[in-house]
C-alpha cells in the first residue's frame, strides 16, 4: 500500500509566507521551488490548457519573476555574422555557416501582462561587443533577476551587473564584476536587506560580494577558500546561493568548487566550510530541511551532502549527517517535499530519498535530458526536460506518475507559479498554463 509522506515543514527560511501571486526570485519566495498554490494544471499540450503563449525572441534561460500582475524576464539577443563562404564540391553555389560566437549581445528586460500575455515593454539595457564564448547549453542571460520593490536586479556575469527601475525603465547603475567564467554565467543573485549578494566563481578568481542594491557600491567582498590543483577549469562553479535562518543567525549557504561555505550575509564573514572533494562546475542550488542544508557537489563524482547548519569553522569531519552518491544531478537543483528530497540527474534518472538519512525510496528513468530545476506544489513534483516535456509526479514514497506533457521548444529555464497556473519559458516563448481563465 502506497503511503504519502508528510507535507511541508517549517525550516526557518528568510522569507514570509509563500504567496501564489508573487514569484520575485529564482525558485520562488523561499528560493527552493515551493509554492502554496492549489489546483495547478497537471495536463497540457500546445492545444490544451494554454491560457496564452507569447513569443520572446532571443536566447535566454533565466526564469520569469512576477509581482503586481506583471511578469519580468531578462533576455539576450545575439548578432552573428556568416563565416567565410565555402565552395561546394561541384562549385555551383556557396554555402555559409553561422559563427558560434556572436559579434555582439544585446541584453534586454521584457515585461508581460500576466492576465493577457500581452507584451508591455522590451527595453534595451546595453549591448556587449565581442562577448566571450559560452557553453552550447548556456545562454548570455541565464541567471534569473531578483524583483525587489521597483528594482529588477540583474546579473549577466562578465557582461555586467545592474539595477533596472521597472517604473522609469532605466538602468540605475551598472558594474562589472571580474571573473573568467569560461562557459558563461549561471549563479543567480539574492537580496538581503539593502544588499544584492552575488557569487562569482571563475577560473581565475572566486569570491562572493555584497553590493548596495541602490547604488551598486561594494559593501563587502569575501574570497573563497583556497583551491587545490593546477587546472583552473576545475576551480569554477555556477551554483546559486540560498539564504537561511536557523539557530538564531542568518546564513548565506553557497556551494563552490571543492567547498561548501556559509557566510554572514550582512558582512561576508565566513561562518563555516565543508570540503566536498574535487567537484567543480556546481550548478544546483542548495535546499534546506529542518537543521540540514542539502548541497550537490558538482562534476567528477556528484554527491548530495546533508550538512548540519550549526557549525563553526571547518566542519568537514563533524557536520555531514548523510550523503547520496547515486544518480545525483550536475545541473538541476533538488526539491524538498515533506520528509523527502526529489532530484533528477542530467540524463533523466529521477530519485526520491528520505531526508532523515538519505536512504533511497525509489529511482526511475524518465525520458529526456534535464537542466531546469523542479518545483513542488499541492502534493505534486514537476520535472521539465530540455526536450520540452514536463513529467508530473504525485508526492509519495513510491513512484506515481500523473502525466507527461509536451510543448514545442526547449525547457531550460526553471518554472514559476502564479495563481493556479504555471509559467514555462521555452527557447522561443513564454507560456501561461492553467485550466481557469488568467486574472
Amino acid at each position: 500500500m502506497r503511503m504519502l509522506l508528510t507535507g511541508l515543514c517549517c525550516w526557518g527560511l528568510l522569507t514570509s509566507a509563500v504567496f501564489s501571486e508573487e514569484w520575485r526570485q529564482y525558485r520562488g519566495p523561499d528560493g527552493q521551488g515551493h509554492s502554496d498554490a492549489k489546483n495547478l494544471p497537471t495536463t497540457w499540450s500546445e492545444q490544451e490548457n494554454i491560457l496564452w503563449k507569447t513569443p520572446v525572441p532571443g536566447r535566454a534561460w533565466s526564469s520569469p519573476v512576477i509581482a503586481d500582475g506583471v511578469i519580468w524576464l531578462t533576455n539576450a539577443v545575439e548578432t552573428h555574422v556568416d563565416e567565410k563562404a565555402v565552395d561546394n564540391k561541384d562549385g555551383k553555389e556557396k554555402e555559409k555557416k553561422k559563427s558560434n560566437v556572436p559579434t555582439s549581445v544585446n541584453l534586454r528586460v521584457v515585461s508581460i501582462d500576466a492576465a493577457s500575455g500581452k507584451l508591455l515593454s522590451d527595453t534595451d539595457l546595453w549591448t556587449f561587443p565581442k562577448p566571450p564564448e559560452i557553453h552550447s547549453l548556456n545562454s548570455y542571460a541565464s541567471p534569473t533577476p531578483v524583483l525587489d520593490g521597483n528594482l529588477l536586479l540583474c546579473h549577466f556575469g562578465e557582461l555586467g551587473t545592474a539595477a533596472f527601475d521597472i517604473q522609469s525603465k532605466k538602468v540605475l547603475w551598472k558594474v562589472v564584476l571580474p571573473a573568467e567564467l569560461s562557459v558563461g554565467a549561471g549563479s543567480t543573485p539574492v537580496v538581503y536587506g539593502d544588499l544584492m549578494l552575488v557569487v562569482n566563481d571563475g577560473m581565475d578568481q572566486q569570491y562572493v560580494v555584497g553590493l548596495n542594491k541602490l547604488t551598486g557600491a561594494e559593501v563587502w567582498k569575501t574570497k573563497r577558500p583556497k583551491m587545490t590543483g593546477t587546472s583552473k577549469d576545475s576551480h569554477k562553479a555556477f551554483a546559486s546561493p540560498l539564504l537561511v535562518k536557523t539557530a538564531g543567525r542568518d546564513q548565506l549557504v553557497s556551494p563552490t568548487a571543492q567547498w561548501i561555505v556559509s557566510y554572514d550575509p550582512s558582512t561576508g564573514k565566513e561562518l563555516w566550510r565543508v570540503r566536498h572533494g574535487d567537484g567543480f562546475s556546481n550548478a544546483p542550488a542548495p535546499v534546506v530541511i529542518g537543521d540540514l542544508v542539502c548541497v550537490c557537489t558538482g562534476f567528477f563524482k556528484p554527491e548530495i551532502l546533508a550538512i548540519r547548519l550549526d557549525g563553526e569553522g571547518d566542519i568537514t569531519e563533524s557536520h555531514i549527517a548523510w550523503k547520496i552518491s547515486k544518480q545525483v544531478p550536475n545541473m538541476p537543483s533538488p526539491v524538498i517535499a515533506g520528509d523527502a528530497i526529489y532530484f533528477i540527474n542530467d540524463s533523466g534518472v529521477a530519485s526520491c530519498a528520505k531526508t532523515s538519512d538519505g536512504s533511497t525510496l525509489w529511482t526511475k528513468r524518465i525520458s529526456g535530458n534535464y537542466a531546469s530545476s523542479p518545483i513542488y506544489a499541492d502534493g505534486k513534483i514537476y520535472f521539465s526536460s530540455r526536450e520540452g516535456k514536463t513529467t508530473v509526479l504525485r508526492h509519495g514514497a513510491e513512484y506515481d506518475e500523473i502525466a507527461v506533457n509536451s510543448l514545442d521548444g526547449q525547457l531550460m529555464a526553471s518554472p514559476a507559479v502564479i495563481g493556479e497556473s504555471l509559467l514555462l519559458r521555452t527557447n522561443s516563448h513564454l507560456y501561461r498554463i492553467g485550466t481557469k481563465p488568467a486574472n
